[in-house]
């Protein structure tokens, strides 16, 4: 037996449907982003800022270590 019919004879009311991702209720209601692209926007700055991260991490290591050992230059404060 369907869950619909089981609850119209016990005269229950009809199960409330969740809201989708698509059906996520603005922040305010004048500005058109809803809080499911709220929250995404702040994963992706998150991930993107420890990426920028990575990425000076990576550099200052090349300018620091890799580039003089390699030859490429001497760093001023050796001389």
């Amino acid at each position: 037996m369907g869950e619909a019919r089981r609850r119209s004879e016990q005269g229950l009311k009809p199960s409330i449907k969740k809201n989708s991702k698509n059906e996520s209720p603005r922040i305010v209601s004048w500005f058109p982003v809803t809080q499911a692209q709220r929250d995404q926007f702040i994963q992706l700055s998150i991930r993107a800022g420890w990426f920028g991260i990575a990425a000076l991490v990576v550099l200052w290591i090349i300018v620091r270590f890799i580039g003089p050992a390699a030859g490429w230059w001497i760093p001023a404060d050796i001389r």
